[in-house]
Order: structure tokens, then sequence, then C-alpha cells
């Protein structure tokens, strides 16, 4: 079992949140797996101090961006480019299998079980289900299949510009070849699923093992009333017909996640921890400034960290920026 683990990823603080909440609950579930999360470098050192006291490993890694803004606009989620760098969960070689989750998941039981399945296992996706959801999938680590998997990224691309469309063309047997590789539903419970097949819901959500929060609005966007322990979102958003499983992620975060934030000064220290008052305005700290920007490198630095791949994607070896330079020597 030491060399099995949940892994998963956090590209910024708001999603930090998420990872923190996911990895307590596997906690609270007794899971005698590792915790693994990649995060970064975007991600606050500040956080990253949190993150180290829930998960027993916190790997930085550099970020993959598909760049495929066309894709991302058909979805109107162009944010998702970033998590190709989901990909680097294949370089954990020193684990023999391992449960991805994203960080807007959550476990309500305990699922090492998933463990006995094989690569790759998940869940299909509500909104086609002849394609796996890649918000929980069971995999095993390879440097092969990572590079594999870049190869096929550059070469064919994704469907939908981000991991999931990837993932699911190559692993295009998922649909056809072995039923044994389709997790039940209940391990991958999508909050749209509640809102679109509410009598299914009725009849099957009390077996749910994981919750998970798709969509644009995240838990951690809504507001949080302790003394009713009710959530609120000035967004409309349809998945909170059924808020139960919110209410959920917000009595994890506050009862496990708050202390250990307000402890490493991410908040401000309250030793009224435990009332309403509190905790409310513990949570209104929450709006945590972005880390101010990395002093600039010289174009011979640059071009060093170019041939070793270590590119700058969401900064200044983005493709706008890049595109911006091309202009000027066109022109």
């Amino acid at each position: 079992m030491a060399d099995e683990a949940f892994v998963t990823l956090a590209t910024n603080d708001p999603y930090v949140k998420g990872a923190l909440v996911l990895g307590s609950s596997l906690r609270r579930y007794h899971t005698t797996r590792k915790l693994v999360v990649l995060i970064t470098p975007q991600v606050s050192e500040s956080m990253k101090k949190v993150l180290e006291k829930v998960y027993d490993e916190v790997k930085v890694v550099d970020v993959l961006d598909s760049g495929d803004s066309a894709h991302l606009a058909m979805m109107e989620r162009p944010e998702l480019g970033v998590t190709l760098t989901k990909l680097h969960c294949w370089v954990l070689t020193q684990y023999s299998k391992c449960v991805f989750m994203d960080a807007d998941t959550m476990v309500l039981s305990n699922v090492d079980e998933l463990f006995e399945r094989e690569e790759l296992s998940a869940a299909p996706d509500p909104g086609w289900p002849d394609c796996f959801n890649s918000g929980v999938f069971v995999f095993s680590p390879s440097i092969e299949t990572y590079k594999h998997l870049l190869q096929f990224a550059t070469e064919k691309g994704s469907f939908d510009g981000g991991d999931q469309g990837l993932l699911n063309s190559f692993f295009s047997s998922w649909a056809t070849t072995d039923i044994n590789k389709h997790l039940p539903f209940v391990y991958n419970l999508s909050s749209v699923s509640i809102y679109s097949y509410l009598p299914a819901f009725k009849a099957f959500g009390a077996n749910a093992k994981v919750v998970h929060f798709l969509g644009k609005v995240k838990p951690w966007n809504y507001s949080y009333d302790p003394k009713t322990k009710s959530v609120t979102s000035e967004v409309h958003d349809p998945t909170m017909i059924h808020p139960e499983f919110l209410n959920m992620w917000w009595d994890c975060f506050t009862n496990t996640v708050l202390p250990l934030l307000t402890e490493h000064g991410v908040v401000k220290d309250s030793s009224t921890g435990l009332k309403a008052e509190a905790v409310a305005e513990a949570v209104s700290q929450l709006s945590i400034d972005p880390p101010p920007p990395p002093p600039p490198i010289s174009s011979e630095e640059r071009k060093e960290r170019w041939e070793q791949g270590q590119v700058d994607y969401m900064g200044e070896d983005s493709f706008e920026n890049i595109q911006k330079k091309l202009d000027t020597y066109l022109k």
C-alpha cells in the first residue's frame, strides 16, 4: 500500500482550498494510501505549507497548456487549458498505481477499493457517457506513457482543448473494450447530473462515494453563513437545486481546513474560532492576493530555460506574447 497514492492537482491558491478539503476528506475516512498533490509555481508559499500538513508529498510541476483557444472557447472555459498539467501525474513512478482526483471533488466514504481497478478506469461523463470524466481515474505511473501522452498531445491535440478530450482520445478503447474499467457513477457523482436527472439522484444518491463539483462555480466561490450552515451564490447556479453536498464541503472546510489556514497565518488568528462570527470573518479574508510577479530574466537565461524545456507558458512565453513579438518582426 505504501507504493499506491491518491493524487490531485492545484494550479492556483483558490484550487488549493479544494485540494485541502479533498485531502482532509480522504483522511477523515481513514485511507491507507499516500496523498500526493501536484502544484504549479502560481501557488503561494503560505498555501504550500498548509498543503504539507495534509498531504504526504507536495510536488511542484511546470504548467502544460494546450494553447487551444478555439476548442476551449466552444466550452466557454478558456482556463481549462492548464489542466493538461494533469499529465505530470504519470511521472510519479515511485508509485505502482494511483487514483487521480480533481481538486473540486470530495469523498463521502472510504474509497480505497478503487486501487483494485486497472488503468484507465473511470466513470462515464454525464454530458457524453461514451466518454469518461477525467475528474476521477485509476492509472499506473509510467515515463513511457507520459512521453506518449505528450507526443499525442503535440501531434493530435485534444478535441476539447483540455485533459479530458486528450485522455479520452488516448485511452480510446475505454468505451467498448472492458466494462471492468467503467467505474460506477457513485465514484464521480457530478453536480450537473443531480440537476439533469433528479429522479435518479433521489433513488441512488445516498450511495454516492465521491461528489464532483463540476462547472464554473466552485464550492469556495460561494458565500457561507456559519449560523445557518447554508451557502448562497450571487451567480445563478442550477446545481444549487440540491445543496447538501455544498454544505458538507463547507462543514469540512470550516472544521478542518480553516484551523490550518489560521495556524499558518493565511487568515488572521482567532481564539474564538468555533463561533459563527469568527468563522464568517475568517472566511471573508480568503480572497488571497496573487503572488508578486517574478523578477525579469535575461535573454540568455530564458534561452537556457527553453532548451531545458522550462517554458513560462503562463507568463513571458505565452502564445499571446510570442504572437506580438512575431507581429513586430513582420511589420
